[in-house]
C-alpha cells in the first residue's frame, strides 16, 4: 500500500491527472449545485403554483356550501314569517336540512314571549347527526345574546357568524365550531293611515359544521403533513388540525415580532382580506403558505404545506445524484491518467538519461526526437546540452586549476592588506591625538578673546570668534569621524553594550541642545509622540552620535531655515526622524549615500563618513536608518529602533 502511495505521489502522469481532476471537479460541482438551486426553485415555484390552485378549488367548494345554506334560508324566510307559529316553525327548520345535504343544522328562535303557550322562549331547531335528522323545542335559554342572534338583529340584514357550540340546554347539538348563516325575520302590517311598518320577530340561523367541513377539505391536501386553516377578521382559528387552538388562539399567540415577522406579515395579509403565497416558519418548519378570502365575509382559508413534502421526491435525487458524481469524477481521473501517461511517456526516458548524466557518466547519449511538439523539443534540447556539458568539462577541471592556484595568491595577499589596513588605523589613531591637544588649546583661546571684548571692536571680535569656533567645530567633527572610523576593529566592546535603558525623550531633547551648541542661531523643532518616562534598550553614546550627525546634515544643507526631528511609535519600533526644507538628496545620488567617503562632489564639506557611521552604529544596535523617498520637500532621514519586549 505504501508503495503504491509512492507511485502515486512521484508519478508526473498521476501528479497532471489529479490536478485536471481538482480543476475539473469546481466546475462540475457548480454546475451540478446552479442545476439543484434551480431545479429547487423551480419545484417551490410549481409546489406554490399548485398550492394556489387547491386553494382556489377549495374555496370554490366552499362558498358553493355557503350559496347552498344562503339560498335555502332565503328561500323559506317569506314562508317562516307568513306562518309564523310554532308547528310551522319546526317544519321550515326540518325541511332546510333535510333538503340540504350539507347543511348541518337550523334554528328558528322568536323575540321574548312570541308565542305565550311556550313563554318567554322559543327556539326550533334542528340538527342532522349521520343519516338522522333531529328537530326539537329548545330547552329555555337566553339566546337573544348569543352572536348568531345579536347580531343580525343589531345589523338589520343577514350575515355569516362564526360561535363555538356550548351545548346550552340540549345533549343534542352540533360539536365545534359552526359557521351559522343568520337572517333576521321581520312581518309587515299595514297601519290604518296605510303606511307599512316592518316588526323584528326573531332570527333564523343555518348552520354548517366546521369540523366536519375541515374532514373534508383536509382530503384535497396536496401534500403530506399539509393543512387546512380559517381565520376571522382578528385573526381567530375557525379551522385548524390541532382542535385545542380553535376559538381560544389567533394567528398571533405565542410571537413576538421581533422572532416570527414572517408569521406577523401573514397574520396582516390574511385579516385584511389579501390574497397571495407566503414563505413563513411554523413550529420550526419552513412552510409554504397559500391564503385566499373568503367571499362576503372577513374570513381567510389557507393551505399550509411544509417544504420538506414539497422537496421530499426533490431531496431524493441527492441519492442518485451524488454516486453518479463519484463515478464520473473517477472516469474522469482514469481517462485524464491514460491520457497524460501516454503524452509524457518520453519523460520517462528523458528523466533516466539525466538520472546517468547526474550521477557522472557524462558521455551518456540521449536520442533526439523526430516529433515537433513542446516534449521533443525539451528532449532535442537536453541533447544539446548533454553534448555542451561533455565538451567542457576539460575546461572547467583546467579553470579549476588555475583557480587554486590563484586562490593561494589571493590568501598571501589578503595577509598583506590585513597589515596594511592595520597600520593605517594606527596611523590615524596617532594622527588623531596629535591633532586634538593643540584643537583645545585654539579652542580655548577662542573662548577667552570672545569673552574679553575689550581688546577689539565687538563685531569684529565676535565675527572672528565665531569663525575660529565654527572651523574648530568641524575640525573636532572630522577628527571625531577618523577616530571613529578607525575603531571598527579595536574597540568592538562598546558595540556590546547596547541593555542601556535610554529615554526617548531625554536623548532627544540631548540630541537638540548638542546641535544647538554648536549652530546656536538655526531654528530646531522637537516634536514627541511618546511618554515622558518611555525608554528603550539601546546605547546612549552611539545612538546621541547618530541622531546628531543627522541634525548636523539637516542644518547645512536646509534652505527653510529649520531642523525638525520628531519621535514617535511605529508598530513594534521607535522612529526618530530628522527632516529639513532643502534640495534633499538626488536619487543618482541615494543608492551611495551610506559608502565610506560618499560625498555629492568633491567640494562638498565634510570627509562623507558622516551617514556611513550613522548606519554602522545603528545596524550594531539593532536598528536601520533609512531615507524617507517619499518626503520631496527637502530630505527626511528616519532612524528605526526596536522597542522594549
Amino acid at each position: 500500500m505504501a508503495s503504491v502511495y509512492r507511485h502515486i505521489v512521484q508519478s508526473l502522469s498521476w501528479k497532471l491527472s489529479l490536478g485536471i481532476l481538482l480543476m475539473a471537479i469546481p466546475i462540475f460541482l457548480l454546475s451540478i449545485g446552479i442545476l439543484f438551486s434551480q431545479s429547487r426553485d423551480k419545484v417551490k415555484k410549481e409546489a406554490t403554483m399548485h398550492a394556489a390552485s387547491v386553494v382556489n378549488t377549495t374555496m370554490q367548494h366552499f362558498t358553493r356550501f355557503m350559496e347552498i345554506v344562503e339560498t335555502a334560508t332565503d328561500v323559506n324566510d317569506w314562508e317562516v314569517t307568513e306562518n309564523l307559529n310554532p308547528d310551522s316553525l319546526l317544519a321550515y327548520s326540518r325541511n332546510i336540512v333535510i333538503l340540504n345535504g350539507h347543511i348541518d343544522g337550523c334554528s328558528i328562535s322568536t323575540e321574548p314571549n312570541t308565542f305565550p303557550k311556550y313563554g318567554r322562549h322559543f327556539s326550533a331547531y334542528t340538527v342532522r347527526e349521520g343519516d338522522s335528522v333531529t328537530t326539537v323545542v329548545e330547552e329555555p335559554y337566553e339566546y337573544f345574546e348569543k352572536v348568531w342572534y345579536k347580531t343580525p338583529h343589531l345589523q338589520g340584514k343577514p350575515c355569516w357568524v362564526v360561535y363555538f357550540d356550548e351545548s346550552d340546554s340540549l345533549a343534542l347539538t352540533l360539536d365545534g365550531m359552526l359557521a351559522s348563516y343568520s337572517k333576521p325575520l321581520y312581518t309587515e302590517t299595514r297601519r290604518a293611515d296605510g303606511v307599512l311598518t316592518r316588526q323584528f320577530v326573531g332570527v333564523i340561523s343555518t348552520d354548517l359544521s366546521l369540523l366536519r367541513l375541515s374532514r373534508d377539505i383536509t382530503k384535497e391536501a396536496p401534500y403530506d403533513g399539509s393543512y387546512f386553516m380559517m381565520t376571522g377578521d382578528d385573526g381567530r382559528y375557525f379551522l385548524h388540525p390541532d382542535t385545542a387552538q380553535l376559538f381560544t388562539k389567533t394567528i398571533f399567540s405565542d410571537i413576538t415580532p421581533q422572532e416570527n415577522a414572517d408569521i406577523f406579515a401573514l397574520g396582516h395579509e390574511m385579516t385584511t382580506g389579501k390574497t397571495g403565497n407566503m414563505s413563513v416558519r411554523i413550529n420550526g418548519e419552513q412552510c409554504l403558505v397559500s391564503y385566499q378570502a373568503v367571499p362576503g365575509t372577513k374570513w381567510s382559508l389557507a393551505l399550509v404545506c411544509p417544504e420538506r413534502s414539497i422537496l421530499r421526491d426533490y431531496n431524493r435525487l441527492n441519492y442518485i445524484i451524488a454516486p453518479l458524481i463519484v463515478i464520473g469524477l473517477l472516469l474522469v481521473l482514469l481517462f485524464s491518467s491514460v491520457t497524460v501517461t501516454h503524452a509524457i511517456h518520453p519523460l520517462h526516458q528523458l528523466t533516466r538519461n539525466l538520472q546517468r548524466i547526474a550521477a557522472g557518466h557524462y558521455d551518456e547519449q540521449i536520442p533526439r526526437n523526430e516529433h515537433r511538439d513542446v516534449v521533443a523539443r525539451l528532449q532535442n534540447s537536453f541533447a544539446t546540452m548533454q553534448d555542451s556539458l561533455n565538451k567542457h568539462v576539460n575546461d572547467i577541471r583546467q579553470m579549476n586549476e588555475e583557480a587554486l592556484r590563484r586562490n593561494e595568491e589571493l590568501v598571501h595577499t589578503s595577509k598583506l592588506a590585513k597589515a596594511s589596513s592595520l597600520q593605517k588605523t594606527l596611523f590615524i589613531q596617532n594622527v588623531s591625538h596629535q591633532i586634538r591637544t593643540p584643537l583645545n588649546i585654539i579652542m580655548g583661546f577662542a573662548q577667552v578673546l570672545r569673552e574679553n571684548k575689550s581688546l577689539m571692536p565687538d563685531e569684529e571680535a565676535k565675527s572672528i570668534t565665531d569663525m575660529m569656533r565654527h572651523n574648530s567645530i568641524l575640525l573636532n567633527r572630522m577628527l571625531l569621524m577618523l577616530s571613529d572610523c578607525s575603531a571598527r576593529g579595536t574597540t568592538e566592546e562598546l558595540y556590546a553594550s547596547k541593555n542601556e535603558e535610554v529615554n526617548c525623550v531625554e536623548i532627544a531633547q540631548e540630541s537638540i541642545d548638542k546641535a544647538r551648541e554648536n549652530f546656536p542661531d538655526f531654528d530646531y523643532r522637537l516634536n514627541i509622540d511618546l511618554p515622558d518616562d518611555f525608554t528603550i534598550l539601546s546605547n546612549h553614546h552611539y545612538l546621541l552620535l547618530s541622531i546628531r550627525e543627522l541634525l548636523y546634515n539637516a542644518v547645512n544643507y536646509s534652505t527653510g531655515g529649520y531642523a525638525w526631528l520628531r519621535v514617535t511609535e511605529y508598530l513594534s519600533k521607535i522612529r526618530f526622524i530628522v527632516q529639513d526644507e532643502g534640495p534633499g538628496i538626488p536619487k543618482e545620488e541615494s543608492d551611495r549615500m551610506f559608502e565610506m567617503f560618499a560625498k555629492g562632489n568633491d567640494l562638498s564639506e565634510g570627509l562623507g563618513l558622516g551617514l556611513a557611521l550613522t548606519k554602522r552604529h545603528i545596524q550594531n544596535l539593532g536598528g536601520t536608518v533609512f531615507l524617507d523617498e517619499s518626503y520631496t520637500d527637502g530630505c527626511r532621514m528616519i532612524i528605526e529602533l526596536p522597542k522594549v519586549k
